[in-house]
């Protein structure tokens, strides 16, 4: 049975440069995805969303599998941050963070299948922000994107700085939500050697 890589038949969106700021559309993509706010250091209701997320996006790999035949690799951990008041954005002071974090579906993905994999999920574990996952369609358009490599946080300041920088110099406006994809494993990379994409929308 083929196993679909959606990070490999689309590279574009998931392996930019480190150097040079690239341009995207992206196009309608599906995915599952929770809202909150708060430090994701700290906040219970980022690490409840981590803990129903993953398991419902892994298990729906399996019915995808077991019900469709249809196999495909889970797609990295994706977040949108914003502040009410951007501000007020400080990276020292996470707490008023708002956030949604989303995995990606592949497009044979459906609302039917989803939904059998919550409920198998349901009889062995508990699913602390299963009242506020959503399975919906989301249309990001132009955007630009750079691949960041190192730590989390304000080492990234860079990276998004020169985005911003960018569409500047090119006469655009910024739209939308900073956005960011964890292509590497957090649990099983060491902080100089992580991946992930950050992006920033424009109109």
């Amino acid at each position: 049975m083929p196993k679909l890589d959606l990070k490999k038949k689309e590279k574009l969106f998931y392996y930019p440069s480190t150097s040079d700021v690239s341009v995207i559309d992206l196009p309608e993509m599906k995915f599952l995805m929770i809202d909150g706010q708060g430090d994701p250091n700290t906040s219970q209701e980022y690490q409840d969303a981590m803990e129903t997320l993953f398991p419902v996006s892994y298990k729906t790999k399996f019915t995808s599998k077991k019900e469709k035949s249809q196999d495909y690799v889970v797609m990295p951990l994706e977040g949108l941050w914003w502040v009410e008041n951007m501000e007020e954005f400080s990276i020292a002071d996470k707490s008023f963070w708002k956030w949604t974090v989303m995995i990606r579906q592949p497009d044979f993905i459906n609302e039917t299948l989803i939904n059998k994999a919550i409920e198998e999920l349901e009889k062995k574990k508990d699913l602390p922000s299963l009242s506020k996952l959503r399975f919906e369609t989301f249309k990001e358009g132009k955007t630009v994107q750079i691949m960041h490599i190192g730590p989390y946080g304000e080492a990234e300041a860079p990276a998004v700085n020169r985005l911003h920088e960018y569409i500047e110099n090119q006469g655009y406006q910024l739209r939308g939500k900073h956005h960011e994809i964890y292509i590497s494993d957090m649990r099983r990379t060491k902080p100089e050697k992580l991946r992930t994409v950050i992006r920033q929308p424009f109109e």
